[in-house]
């Protein structure tokens, strides 16, 4: 079986940043690890897949190298000779970075060339979910709303620390953001390392909190924004704003702000795609003789000549009167499917109209009804 692309594999855009890579990596492979999935051996197999995409991609020589020649890596015979993941024992995980792992499970790692979680942490995302009508939708609106998120303090600039002091170096880490710990087992001494407990990873902490803050270094605050619904988007879609979204830590960028939008529905329209359809009623005689007609559409009614003998169930379709697509392109179609209205309550006067109309009629004029009687004729004649 050829392998799957590592940035599919991962789920990112070939553009992606460094940073972008590790957060997909590490999200899935919290999820696909062997200790969540015991005994899923299919699980087991998208998590090595996970990894050796990740080896790849977070090394900027190997990561140029696959974007040039793809898994045939020239001078490497086989697989393309970005590392050996064949298996879970004897040289470990294949060259992947373990604490990575053990670290997003349990806090900490294993020891010896472990690395300080004190670096930049990325901001949360923020789920917003809006309503807005099937024409908003359709041609795109501007929306406020009251986004309540954190924000950095302005007192202590995020530090935590009441202003004019500093925050101090942990005295439980000594400012590594890390605690060791050796536990012997039949394999030998381990030494494990996780999480300082006392300053949360960062190596500092702080004695003199800031009023304002309580020593979060953020404070909860409120604020309106107005936000654009682009034209086309359709119900249960996202809009994404960059940036938006809760703070990042020690320097790390701010999450998104995810917009859910839910759309309502409409009285006369329903939507496939861009494409809008619409059930209009026509009279008998309107249907017999044809007619031109006022058909609704998002903007205004539109004329539509429909034919003389138009059907039940007919349906007809105007170009260009559904919705804008999102990527701009050409709008969508609507389809126009006709019901013909039959008078319930007629006077003895249309009665007799209608009488003398069905005494001129030979049969021809009805097409389903011929085809239906000449199979019926068929269908007895051959059991004759």
């Amino acid at each position: 079986m050829a392998k799957r692309d590592y940035y599919e594999v991962l789920g990112v855009e070939r553009t992606a940043d460094d940073a972008a890579i590790k957060r997909a990596y590490r999200q899935l492979a919290k999820k696909l690890h062997p200790d969540v999935n015991p005994g899923d051996k299919e699980a087991e197999e998208k998590f090595k897949e996970v990894n050796e995409a990740y080896q790849v991609l977070s090394d900027p020589k190997k990561r140029a190298n696959y974007d040039r020649f793809g898994h045939e890596q020239p001078g490497t015979p086989g697989s393309g000779g970005y590392g050996d993941f064949s298996g879970f024992g004897g040289g470990g995980f294949g060259g992947f970075d373990v604490e990575d792992i053990f670290s997003s499970f349990f806090g900490g790692g294993f020891g010896g060339g472990s690395r300080r979680e004190t670096g930049p942490v990325p901001g949360a995302d923020l789920r917003y979910d809006i309503t807005i009508t099937f024409e908003e939708a359709a041609k795109g609106c501007e929306k406020q709303i009251n986004l309540v998120r954190d924000d950095i303090c302005d007192a202590c600039h995020g530090s935590g620390a009441k202003p004019g002091t500093n925050p101090e170096t942990c005295k439980t880490c000594g400012g590594q953001g890390q605690v060791r710990t050796t536990s012997n087992t039949p394999f030998g001494t381990i030494q494990n390392v996780r999480t300082c407990p006392n300053c949360k990873g960062s190596g500092k902490v702080v004695t003199d909190a800031c009023a304002k803050c309580g020593g979060r270094g953020k404070v909860r605050a409120s604020k309106r924004r107005t936000v654009r619904i682009p034209a086309g988007i359709d119900n249960g879609q996202v809009v994404t704003i960059r940036g938006q979204g809760e703070p990042g830590e020690r320097g790390g960028e701010a999450g998104d702000l995810l917009i859910v939008v839910t759309v309502k529905p409409h009285k006369l329209f329903k939507r496939q795609n861009y494409d809008l359809y619409l059930d209009l009623p026509l009279t008998f005689t309107q249907a017999a003789l044809g007619t031109e007609a006022d058909v609704p559409t998002l903007d205004k009614p539109v004329k539509f000549a429909f034919p003389e003998g138009t059907q039940p169930g007919q349906t007809f379709r105007m170009r260009g009167q559904g919705i804008q697509s999102l990527r701009g392109g050409a709008k969508g179609d609507l389809f126009v499917t006709v019901s013909v209205e039959i008078p319930k309550r007629l006077t003895d006067k249309q009665k007799e109209i209608l009488r003398q109309f069905d005494g001129t009629v030979t049969g021809q004029e009805y097409e389903q009804k011929k085809s239906f009687f000449d199979r019926v004729k068929d269908a007895f004649g051959g059991n004759s």
